[in-house]
């Protein structure tokens, strides 16, 4: 038998697969079985896409593989990968690489399960335990403990005192065996947000969960968007709709956007569904991921939670996939392959003839024009969506600062009355830019082309994009000028003024720096949670999916900022910044209201977002991509090149310019290459290309792609191609 081969390898320019004869003695090898294989002068792990029965090549020239990996790939698993390589143009290999078990990689890297070594009673130790004449204390004592279970861990023996010499002198006189058995590395899931117990359905979410079921039972594939107001039970639908298909036999996937939402939505999923929900991301550690992993693919846990990558879980008969705040960009893959998860749990879920449940209070364009939509339209109780005020910043002498003084009343009567609050501001650090009030200079980092951010907590300049760091000057080097000027206000800035505001209530800030260990998110959060008072300062994770019932007050500050960018999506990022912001208040008892400082008071966005009015921004969005072609209306590619030597990147820009001007459909367009900002020392170059129909764009890129990769015009050139960009 003939296996054929795809290595894990990056080459873009490697065309496989490779064949390799099957020994009798490796055994059980079949599609998605993970090798390890000679290859060239190296030793590399490589993916089983076809077992056939002969190769092309002289048996001769035939090797065979080295060692087969105890967990393998899920043969549809396996052409999903495959699907994704070819559909976002990447290569085989690091499609393949996104469905393998956890912690392979590379070169012949891989996880393997976690061992212990145990005790446990023979049947001979179990009549000694009640007879214990000629035995040592600890050899009693050792009897004893494992007396009452079914076997005991080497190690947990040794806290209670017991020494593995009187184990051994035990097993010598048959009274005791030591075995060597897996041990599960457990993912502790800390309690964040209230804890959900079983509840009425009301008859908005009654009938939410009945359409669910219904396109459960038919088996066939289809796709609902349930659009639900911020704070309407969606959530309670996804636990029903999980509930139904676990009844039915089959499995669920549920998509978060952020591991920082991970821990609630686990902790939810869990109370209701018990251990056999599991949980998927890059924040375990790689034996955490791996045993997750294999207790979705032996069938122990039949529910995976996780941001995008959980859409890889490797499930079988999959009824149902969740994906919960489907406006998100964070559900695009940013390095490659640049896949979009939520187009990948469409693909998935059609294959398997399972149900497609987006849900969101703010869905992006194209789901609301494309997907059967079932509605909840009031929040759970009764409760009101909150009061928006919109504060107009441009009418305020510019020494007032950040923070308008609307803003610092609600915030000292929030120190005064009690009550939480969330404050968004969408910069990290304390300044973004410095400048010398005296000669103009601008601080900006020598590997990219972008300001440095001040951190003043840690003392430095910062580079957001490669890391690159320097010390905060005290004098400019230009014109030796002592007035350095501090631009702007990050979330540091931000939450010391919010602290002087609001008096004792306790302020904590959520942003990549002060959640960059792990675990920091859920930890920050828990202590938000636990607080009777307190402010959640962060950037736009503190607006996605939490629920605080004691939430009383939002603040967003800078809420026209994304509209500044030369991006056809802000005004659909800004209103659902805006409008997510605003719905993690006032979900208790006593209301809430939201302030939004902004520069654009009248902007189509914001003004919509102030109304709670999703159905007529999507409306009029949608009106306006129409016109302009823009999704859904057409399909838009990204390609990007980068290298850090500028020459060598134009000359392969213009070779693939002429290329994908030839490969082109009539009536698509191609724009480019323009120039980019320099990031990390690397020059870059981008395409952008417009035209009806994604499969058809991609495959107009693919072909001069691999052509260029093959006659090495992209030597020394990284190549990024990015379908739907985001």
């Amino acid at each position: 038998m003939i296996a054929r081969v795809e290595p894990l390898t990056t080459a873009r320019a490697l065309r496989g697969p490779f064949d390799y004869r099957l020994p009798a003695a490796l055994g059980g090898v079949g599609v998605g079985t993970v090798l390890l294989v000679p290859f060239g002068r190296r030793r590399v792990l490589g993916v089983v896409v076809e077992v056939a029965e002969r190769s092309d090549l002289p048996p001769g020239r035939l090797l065979e593989p080295l060692a087969a990996l105890e967990a393998g790939t899920p043969p549809e698993l396996v052409r999903l990968g495959l699907w994704l390589a070819r559909e976002y143009c990447s290569t085989p290999a690091r499609g393949l690489a996104l469905v393998v078990p956890p912690g392979t990689g590379a070169g012949t890297r891989w996880t393997r399960p976690a061992r212990e070594r145990r005790a446990r009673l023979t049947a001979a130790g179990r009549a000694r335990v009640g007879e214990p004449a000629g035995l040592g204390a600890r050899q009693r004592a050792a009897l004893s403990l494992l007396e009452g279970a079914d076997g005991m861990a080497i190690s947990e023996l040794a806290e209670d005192g017991v020494r593995l010499d009187a184990l051994r002198r035990l097993e010598r006189r048959g009274l005791v065996e030591m075995v060597e058995v897996e041990r599960r590395r457990p993912v502790a899931v800390a309690a964040i947000g209230p804890t959900p117990s079983p509840v009425r359905l009301n008859p908005a979410q009654g009938a939410a969960v009945e359409r669910v079921v219904a396109a459960l039972d038919a088996r066939s594939f289809r796709e609902l968007l349930l659009h639900g107001v911020t704070g309407s039970g969606k959530t309670e639908v996804y636990l029903a709709a999980a509930a139904a298909a676990l009844a039915r036999g089959r499995s669920a996937i549920v998509l978060v956007p952020e591991i920082a939402l991970t821990p609630q939505a686990v902790h939810r999923f869990r109370e209701r569904l018990g251990e056999t929900v599991a949980v998927l991301h890059s924040g375990l550690g790689a034996g955490e991921r791996y045993d997750e992993w294999r207790r979705l693919a032996s069938g122990e846990a039949r529910v995976c939670v996780g941001p995008r990558s959980a859409i890889f879980a490797p499930l079988s008969r999959l009824g149902l996939v969740v994906v919960d705040e489907e406006h998100e960009a964070s559900y695009k893959q940013e390095g490659d392959p640049r896949y979009d998860a939520r187009e990948v749990a469409r693909r998935r879920a059609r294959e398997s003839g399972a149900a497609l449940l987006a849900g969101s209070a703010t869905p992006r364009p194209e789901s609301w024009r494309g997907l059967e939509r079932i509605a909840l339209p009031a929040r759970v109780g009764g409760g009101a969506l909150p009061d928006v005020e919109v504060l107009d910043m441009r009418r305020r002498p510019g020494s007032e600062g950040p923070l308008h003084a609307r803003t610092v009343q609600a915030l000292a009567a929030l120190g005064r009355e009690g009550g939480k609050a969330i404050v968004l501001v969408n910069r990290r650090g304390f300044a973004p830019h410095l400048a010398c009030r005296g000669c103009g200079r601008a601080w900006r980092c020598a590997h990219c082309d972008v300001s440095l951010v001040l951190h003043r907590e840690a003392g430095a300049l910062r580079c957001h994009h490669c890391g690159h760091g320097e010390a905060v000057p005290e004098v400019c080097p230009d014109c030796g000028s002592v007035s350095v000027a501090r631009v702007g206000a990050g979330t540091e800035r931000i939450a010391e003024l919010v602290a002087e505001a609001a008096g004792p209530v306790p302020v904590l800030r959520l942003d990549s720096d002060s959640a960059a260990g792990r675990g920091s998110h859920g930890e920050i959060l828990r202590r938000f949670d636990g607080e009777p008072a307190a402010v959640l300062v962060g950037t736009q994770m503190v607006a996605k999916g939490h629920d605080f019932p004691e939430v009383v007050l939002g603040v967003v500050v800078d809420a026209d900022a994304a509209l500044r960018f030369p991006d056809f999506r802000a005004e659909e990022r800004t209103f659902a910044l805006l409008a997510q912001l605003a719905g993690r208040s006032g979900r208790g008892e006593r209301g809430g209201r939201v302030l939004v400082q902004t520069l654009a008071p009248a902007a189509r966005p914001i003004a919509a977002a102030a109304r709670h009015d999703a159905p007529g921004f999507l409306a009029g969005e949608l009106e306006r991509r129409r016109e302009l072609r823009y999704p859904p209306f057409a399909s838009l590619a990204r390609v990007e090149l980068a290298a850090a030597d500028e020459r060598r990147v134009d000359a392969a820009a213009a070779e693939l310019a002429g290329a994908l001007a030839t490969a082109l459909p009539t009536g698509f367009e191609l724009l480019g290459p323009a120039p980019a900002w320099r990031r990390r020392g690397r020059h870059r170059r981008r395409f952008l290309l417009k035209g009806d129909g994604r499969v058809a764009l991609a495959d107009a890129i693919r072909d001069p792609l691999e052509a260029a990769a093959r006659n090495r015009a992209l030597r020394g050139v990284a190549v990024g191609v990015d379908l739907d960009p985001q």
